[in-house]
């Protein structure tokens, strides 16, 4: 029988955490720049055609529906407004990445998502279309020439009910008709175009041509019915058709999940590794063997013949590789055979290098043996306390740096299987060191007190603010992997509100932000800039020339149409991971913001969009495939996390007592900038 996984909330924020992604579920790639002048077919928008005097017919189409199949673990969170579009496609028939879809070319249409989370969509096609008019007959003549469309899934997330530039730009890469292929620089390979002429004289073109690209001088082409037609590019030459109610299904593109949950344990290990291996982008700097890797977790895999024992070898595979992004569904029974016993102890690691006990639960084998919160913790099981601290493997590794890989085992040192006995050493405040001898239970509440998330009420919303008596502005940021349509408004608001009340100075608190959208993240940081910046590129393994290669798209800062002008300090923490990272060290740029915190953040900053992973027996993987690169060369955040300008030390008062000494520490910094 196989084992149920996710007992306890705590296993479905494990799940959530692996959310932290730079992947982009609204379906476009991002900015780049265009190609070479003189490549592309000439463009027009549309001018005032008449509607075809040849069209029309029974087969004329009309509507175009479809399903619109997902896999990936971060796409419902782009379904709050969702809807399709008859997508103007002169983006990327220029090659153009700062192509903005026109408010007046944009036809949409409704997605349903059904008790079984199950989406389909409705598209009407209008009359007359408003695109954009390309001539792309490679005549040598100025003709009308045509509109060309896909259908693809958008979600709205800034502004009204049709797409702005925040939203989305260029043409879709994912959830639409067509199939483009990442590692060709997204060219258009496959899948369905709709296309409209206003005459039975425009040409199209019949095939992809020598170079392999479509819309280029030397593709073939032929006549192409007035009216809308249907364009297959997966048959050669192409088929050009009518029907008056195409379905149509939209294609996941490169961010589907990778399944191979049908092989064997062996089998799926071969397939895992074998692709993981050679897109993991910090090889290098991470000095990792994969060869020797490989040969001492094989045997794992070869021998397990139960979920146990093939969960065990996933974890044992997964936690050679320090980084925080590499994941696995975590197992219960195996978890709870390893750390399901506690003594309802919180242990704190201090900035001098002790161990103090933060907290103490009523009744668990810690009260009972006398230890009080306060108490000095000398000796674990034997060893000096920071000795078995170190040999200590934590249950949510790996980790990308070193300092958040010791607060976990800070938290795991007390997380032992139930019944276990163990002699512990501690002096309690203003008494005599001694040393007990506890049993463990089985529990899991000590656990959650070092989950901030556990802490937060359910129904707070993802973006709290308010004016603190100081009169600087404080805004909470729990997420960027909630509903993203009701995020902006609420972003959008505080920010207004900021500048309208000319509050001075703004406190930005990210220290329970476990990541989420990196493109939500980075408009949201475009508030604090008044001109575009260019941060970093995504390099990613390319299986054609088998080198990493920079995108098209790097990520920039693009000013929002509101702009904060006064002083901002972040509160960061190690679990500020991912697209929190990438916030606050966007907002770090041309000193930008004071980042007040005790530790960096978590330093885990590969992309995971592309890495996700369907293995047997329901086990979900993931692994970065990104690679962030300044353009210095520079990798970013990965392994050390956004650097501290204030380091505030963890003390025992700090512990105990009841000030929030981060938050005072930025109170303090930004009055010093504002007086």
């Amino acid at each position: 029988m196989k084992t149920k996984k996710l007992l306890i909330p705590l296993f479905v924020l494990m799940i959530a955490a692996l959310g932290c992604t730079n992947f982009s579920t609204g379906g476009t790639a991002p900015v780049s720049n265009p190609t070479t002048p003189g490549s592309e077919p000439a463009a027009t928008r549309t001018p005032q055609l008449a509607i075809p005097t040849t069209s029309g017919g029974p087969d004329e189409p009309v509507l175009v529906t479809g399903d619109i199949p997902y896999t990936s673990p971060f796409f419902l969170n782009s379904v709050s407004e969702p809807f399709v579009m008859l997508e103007d496609e002169a983006g990327f028939v220029k090659r153009d990445r700062e192509f903005r879809f026109a408010l007046q070319g944009q036809t949409i249409g409704p997605v349903e998502l059904d008790k079984d989370k199950k989406l389909t969509y409705t598209l009407a096609l209008p009359e007359v279309p408003q695109a954009t008019q390309l001539d792309i007959d490679n005549n040598g003549k100025t003709d009308p020439g045509v509109q060309i469309f896909q259908v693809a899934y958008w979600s709205n997330t800034w502004g009204g009910p049709f797409l702005e530039e925040r939203d989305g730009k260029a043409w879709s890469t994912a959830y639409s008709s067509a199939i483009t292929d990442p590692e060709k620089h997204d060219e258009i390979v496959g899948g369905i175009l709709v296309v409209w002429a206003p005459d039975n004289q425009q040409g199209f073109p019949s095939g992809f041509g020598p170079d392999g690209k479509l819309f280029t001088a030397d593709d073939p082409t032929s006549t192409i019915p007035a009216g809308y037609s249907l364009v297959d590019l997966n048959k050669e030459p192409f088929r050009v058709y009518k029907e008056a109610n195409p379905k149509i299904t939209l294609n996941e593109g490169a961010g589907a999940v990778k399944d191979y949950s049908a092989m064997s344990y062996s089998e799926a290990f071969d397939a895992l590794f074998k692709k993981a291996s050679v897109e993991y982008p910090f090889t290098n700097e991470k000095e990792i063997n994969w060869d020797a890797l490989f040969q001492q977790s094989k045997p794992n895999f070869d021998k397990a013949k139960s979920t146990q024992e093939f969960y065990s070898a996933l974890r044992e595979f997964m936690n050679q590789i320090p980084d925080g992004h590499v994941n696995v569904t975590l197992d219960r029974d195996v978890f709870y055979t390893n750390y399901g016993g506690g003594f309802g102890l919180v242990l704190t690691l201090l900035s001098d290098q002790r161990i103090v006990v933060s907290e103490v639960l009523q009744g668990k084998p810690g009260d009972s043996a006398g230890i009080e919160r306060g108490a000095d913790i000398t000796a674990w099981d034997g060893m000096p306390v920071m000795e078995a601290v170190k040999k200590v493997l934590p249950g949510f590794g790996p980790y990308s740096a070193d300092h958040t890989r010791l607060l976990g085992q800070v938290v795991f040192l007390t997380r032992v299987p139930p019944d276990t006995q163990v002699d512990v050493t501690f002096k309690n405040p203003d008494s005599q060191e001694q040393t007990v001898s506890m049993q463990a239970e089985a529990e899991y509440d000590s656990l959650f007190k070092t989950i901030p998330s556990f802490s937060q009420d359910v129904l707070e919303l993802p973006i709290t603010g308010k004016v603190l008596s100081s009169g600087l502005g404080y805004i909470r940021i729990t997420t960027f992997s909630d509903d993203y349509n009701l995020m902006a408004k609420l972003w959008d608001r505080y920010m207004l509100s900021m500048v309208d009340n000319d509050v001075p100075g703004l406190i930005i608190d990210l220290r329970s932000n476990s990541g989420g959208s990196l493109g939500l993240a980075m408009d949201f940081a475009g508030y604090f800039f008044n001109k575009e910046m260019t941060l970093y590129d995504g390099y990613y393994y390319n299986q054609n020339s088998g080198e990493f290669e920079a995108t098209d798209f790097p990520t920039k800062l693009t000013p929002a149409p509101i702009y904060y002008k006064g002083p901002i300090a972040l509160l960061v923490s190690p679990e500020c991971v991912s697209a929190c990272e990438g916030f606050a060290y966007a907002l770090h740029q041309d000193q930008r913001s004071t980042v007040v915190g005790n530790y960096p953040t978590a330093g885990a900053f590969g992309e995971v969009g592309l890495g996700q992973y369907k293995l047997p027996d329901d086990f979900s993987m993931q692994f970065p495939t990104g690679r962030p690169v300044t353009p210095d060369g520079q990798v970013v955040i990965e392994g050390k996390g956004v650097i501290l300008d204030i380091t505030v030390p963890v003390t025992l008062d700090s512990v105990l007592g009841q000030a929030d000494t981060l938050l005072e520490a930025a109170i303090q910094a930004l009055q010093k900038q504002i007086q």
